[in-house]
């Protein structure tokens, strides 16, 4: 029996498979970066809110300091949202309060995967921060 050209065959049936497997997994760790710069610009955007003095400041403040972590962090969206619980501003002085900073963002699958694929994940992530109780507020 000749198994001339075997290996080849077998090799040209493998390749794809492999390739198919190291997409994903590089897929699967980009979407998961991806998930930390969120989880991250949330976080930053909480803090930042919470040391405002007013809920307009705050909203204005979170969504600095999300945009630039998300810039830190290399995270590219096709949509990015940011929105503010800022109502534990208007507490009384001397009251536990919190703020809270949500993300937002559609990460297109041709910057995680492979360009061109279609599609996009969304990633949003939560985050809160304490506000001063004995702080001045408005």
């Amino acid at each position: 029996m000749n198994q001339r050209g075997s290996a080849a065959l077998e090799f040209a049936m493998v390749v794809p498979v492999l390739v198919l497997l190291f997409g994903l997994v590089v897929g699967g760790a980009r979407t998961w970066l991806a998930r930390g710069a969120v989880e991250q610009a949330a976080a930053a955007a909480a803090r930042g809110a919470s040391q405002a003095r007013t809920p307009a400041e705050a909203e204005r403040d979170a969504r600095d300091l999300a945009a630039a972590q998300s810039a830190v962090g290399g995270l590219r969206c096709d949509r990015w949202s940011v929105d503010v619980d800022a109502r534990g501003l208007t507490s009384p002085v001397g009251t536990q309060a919190w703020v809270t900073a949500t993300v937002s963002c559609t990460v297109p699958l041709s910057d995680v995967l492979v360009p061109g694929w279609p599609g996009a994940v969304d990633v949003r992530a939560e985050a809160s921060a304490v506000v001063d109780r004995y702080r001045g507020r408005p």
